[in-house]
């Protein structure tokens, strides 16, 4: 049985956001991320192997992973295909969230707006993504949600990096943060998944 949004988004205070087209580094990459601690992984659908990197990281043990920048019915078909548990979308089309209803596997809906988080909310979505978080007031903007929102939680992503994720982290309204600062792209081209790993380590102790 798939698991829920939260139970996912609970797994890990920080989602390692990739984007990768090497194909030999998915596994190696994910199994770093994995003994690092933070095991929830949103490999985005920016590159052309995308969907295989997916498939190569969902052998891993231990590894959640999920595909990132959703924007239609076909996208959420082949996610479940190739092994994601989870989906992630830039923003929160009416279309797209009906349609995520009949899709296995729970979407995270990318959200920018009062009036996107009401109508998300009223589809039954109560776990959004706030992107993108620095660009929209990070932090600040987040608080003045509390109030009005106390029923939704956040992933805010979007300029998220070692110095702030902790600011966020503290929030009452945030049960995670996504970020690419933990797989930085020179350490994946070296192959220094120790590095990465060290990172993770790192990074898992700002929700402390």
């Amino acid at each position: 049985m798939a698991k829920d949004i939260k139970n996912i988004l609970s797994s890990s205070p920080i989602i390692p956001v990739i984007v990768l087209d090497d194909v030999s580094k998915a596994k190696p990459l994910a199994k770093a991320l994995v003994a690092g601690g933070l095991p929830v992984i949103e490999v985005t659908l920016r590159t052309k192997n995308a969907f295989q990197i997916i498939e190569e990281m969902a052998a891993v043990e231990g590894a959640i992973i999920g595909s990132g920048t959703i924007r239609d019915f076909s996208m959420m078909q082949q996610s479940v295909d190739a092994g994601c548990q989870f989906m992630v979308s830039p923003g929160a089309p009416k279309k797209l969230l009906k349609q995520a209803k009949d899709i296995p596997i729970p979407l995270l809906p990318g959200i920018a707006s009062a009036t996107e988080i009401m109508a998300a909310s009223e589809m039954g979505y109560k776990y959004l993504k706030f992107f993108p978080a620095e660009g929209l007031g990070g932090v600040n903007m987040l608080k003045n949600f509390i109030s009005p929102f106390q029923d939704i939680k956040f992933c805010p992503t979007g300029g998220i990096n070692e110095k702030n994720a902790k600011s966020y982290l503290t929030l009452s309204n945030v049960i995670c943060v996504g970020g690419s600062f933990i797989t930085p792209k020179e350490a994946i081209i070296a192959g220094d998944f120790e590095r990465i790993e060290a990172l993770a380590r790192e990074a898992k102790k700002l929700a402390n």
